[in-house]
């Protein structure tokens, strides 16, 4: 074999084919990813939070107050021998009351129970 200009390997000085990333994104694609802190000015926070509860609090105050006004005719309530007419909503909003204490209840008993099974973690 004869070592012929065809069969050598050809040796550039060309700079490799991919080229540096530019330092700034062509107009249109996406800005490159930040440092999650600094990503989004606008991400939630705690004051965000309370927001949207007060919002969210004021909607349910407002369907409540709707619900007591078209829910006046007077009902007769007995209970271990008292009884007394108040109006309907009244009476439903005093059941959901009741309800909302015994199941907290029932969930604080549950909690402690949990709590008093865990072991106890030294040095927080």
């Amino acid at each position: 074999m004869t070592d012929t200009p065809a069969a050598r390997p050809v040796q550039s000085n060309t700079p490799p084919a991919d080229p540096a990333p530019p330092a700034t994104p062509p107009p249109g694609t996406a800005p490159p990813l930040l440092a999650p802190a600094a990503a989004d000015p606008l991400r939630r926070s705690r004051t965000s939070a309370l927001w949207v509860g007060v919002i969210v609090f004021a909607a349910v105050l407002v369907l409540l107050l709707i619900f007591v006004l078209q829910n006046t005719q007077p009902v007769l309530i007995s209970y271990l021998g008292a009884t007394g007419e108040v109006p309907l909503a009244v009476a439903m909003l005093l059941a959901t009351a009741a309800g909302i204490l015994l199941t907290a209840a029932a969930g604080s008993l549950r909690i402690r129970q949990l709590r008093r099974r865990l072991p106890r973690r030294r040095g927080l």
